[in-house]
């Protein structure tokens, strides 16, 4: 989706949420949006729009919001406590895409209008999310150019939702077009800080002479920051995210170089209004797509969610 059709996309969003707001004042949707992870702006921001959004709907609006903790057993309890408890929408952004499904499958059993936003979730009715093979694309090409198209690299992965795994995807094609440049190295940080350090600093210690990391996430991403600079070597960083700190470290010249950034205010927005209008009857598209940009040191100044 380019940015021409994502503002129309916005545009057309609101003035529906606008529109069913007067419409449902007395009758509003109850809403239930579950979260693989809280503990990260990314998803803080999403949940921002969530209550922005309910208070375009009016008063009346019920919302419940849960933090799976990235634990699948605690999101399908989740989700079946907020179908209990009546909602209308549910919009999930799952700890495993395909974990997930019996909990869809019940709640859309129910009547319930299901979108998963971020990460796909099997069985859904629609899914909201950004283009993330083209984000591996666009960071591994950059750290291409940052080690001079030529050295080691290595790929801090994370949890196998189809997001990552699409991330992992491009950046390998990406490094492929560079015959110079070697993959080594691919372990799991789990898109966590603290264990990303360790992690980090395993890879740079089984390798020493890795010139670049790529990290799936900027959470996971600020962790491979800590450890190079711990190490005093010279290996550069990219990742997907376009998280604040990031592009904070990218700004001040680190060794973090680039982030291909996310929107998830924009996912969050079209993934409710997208839910809202297949309540009301609508026929929607099944998959909603949405474009990247990568931010380093030309843009990082001035970019934000």
């Amino acid at each position: 989706m380019n940015i021409h059709a994502k503002a129309a996309l916005l545009a057309a969003s609101a003035t529906l949420v606008l529109s069913a707001g007067a419409a449902l004042a007395k009758d509003a949707p109850k809403i239930g949006v579950s979260f693989q992870e809280m503990n990260n702006p990314y998803f803080i921001v999403m949940n921002e729009e969530v209550t922005a959004f309910a208070k375009l709907l009016g008063d009346n609006t019920e919302v419940y919001v849960a933090d799976a903790r990235h634990d699948v057993s605690k999101q399908l309890s989740d989700i079946e406590d907020m179908v209990s408890k009546g909602v209308n929408i549910l919009v999930v952004n799952p700890t495993d895409s395909e974990g997930v499904r019996s909990a869809v499958e019940a709640a859309k059993a129910k009547g319930v209008t299901v979108v998963s936003v971020d990460a796909q979730a099997a069985g859904v009715d629609a899914f909201v999310g950004s283009k993330n093979y083209d984000a591996g694309v666009l960071a591994c090409d950059a750290l291409v150019k940052e080690i001079g198209g030529k050295g080691e690299v290595a790929i801090l992965d994370g949890i196998a939702v189809v997001p990552i795994l699409e991330r992992v995807r491009g950046c390998k094609d990406a490094l492929a077009k560079a015959p110079d440049v070697k993959l080594v190295d691919i372990q799991n940080g789990r898109q966590e800080r603290d264990i990303s350090v360790g992690v980090a600093e395993n890879m740079m210690q089984s390798h020493p002479d890795l010139r670049g990391i790529f990290s799936v996430n900027d959470g996971g991403a600020m962790g491979v920051l800590a450890a190079i600079e711990g190490s005093g070597k010279d290996v550069v960083l990219t990742s997907v995210d376009g998280a604040p700190e990031a592009v904070k470290a990218i700004n001040a010249g680190s060794a973090f170089k680039a982030t291909a950034a996310q929107f998830p205010r924009d996912q969050m927005r079209i993934g409710l209004a997208i839910a809202l209008a297949k309540y009301m009857g609508a026929h929607v598209p099944a998959v909603i797509p949405i474009d990247v940009e990568l931010v380093d040191k030309t843009n990082a100044e001035t970019f934000a969610w």
